[in-house]
């Protein structure tokens, strides 16, 4: 990683971002992900996907504690909350639908 400038990197954490959201967008919206999951409306998922995504990166270049992202996501109570409504939105959708 020394090889690389952090302006290079912090592009990079940007191109991965949005590939990732995209992709989630793209998922929760294929119609055999659809058909899977019975019709569910899985793209009411998509907001807690992008604050999570956010939260985290809030606290790498925000609050500097990008060092061990275990401990970040696990010790930071937002991003706990956030998981805990994404799983409860996610068997809401595709279990009591």
């Amino acid at each position: 990683m020394s090889q690389y400038s952090v302006s290079f990197l912090d592009q990079m954490m940007g191109v991965a971002t949005a590939s990732t959201v995209i992709a989630y967008c793209f998922y929760t919206l294929s119609p055999e992900v659809k058909e899977k999951f019975g019709g569910a409306s899985l793209e009411l998922t998509i907001p807690f996907v992008l604050y999570g995504i956010f939260r985290y990166q809030y606290l790498i270049y925000q609050k500097d504690s990008g060092g061990n992202p275990t401990k970040s996501l696990l010790s930071d109570l937002p991003i706990l909350i956030n998981i805990f409504l994404w799983l409860a939105a996610f068997v809401a959708l595709v279990l009591l639908r």
